[in-house]
């Protein structure tokens, strides 16, 4: 099956860029107030996304599932945009995606579709 992407003349994207960029200033303020705790947060993610038996393609599929699961727009912002950055196509994109519908049923058919455009958005802003 092939999954047409949207275009830009169908699709406002308010789940990518304007998602990371609303959550940017939140985080320096906090990050402020506890660095500690973000930058052991920072070292889990490191370790987390590190080269293994999984490519990092890979592992940003599955984070950016989890963040439709967890009907998480930052987490789908930010992995949407490195699974775009590590290489996914749309197509894996979408199928990753397919796979929360089954998981988590119509709460993920909400999320999903937010998750592929903000994919869409980073892996356009690529080619």
């Amino acid at each position: 099956m092939t999954v047409t992407a949207p275009t830009a003349s169908t699709t406002t994207h308010a789940h990518g860029q304007d998602v990371l960029d609303a959550l940017n200033p939140l985080h320096r303020e906090l990050r402020r107030a506890v660095p500690d705790v973000y930058r052991g947060f920072g070292a889990l993610h490191q370790a987390a996304f590190a080269p293994g038996a999984l490519d990092a393609r890979t592992k940003e599929l599955i984070a950016l599932a989890i963040g439709v699961v967890e009907g998480c727009d930052g987490c789908i912002a930010s992995h949407a945009q490195a699974a775009a950055r590590a290489g996914a196509s749309k197509q894996e994109a979408a199928e990753a995606i397919g796979v929360t519908f089954l998981m988590k049923g119509g709460p993920a058919t909400i999320h999903g579709p937010r998750a592929y455009s903000a994919f869409c958005e980073f892996a356009d802003a690529l080619a």
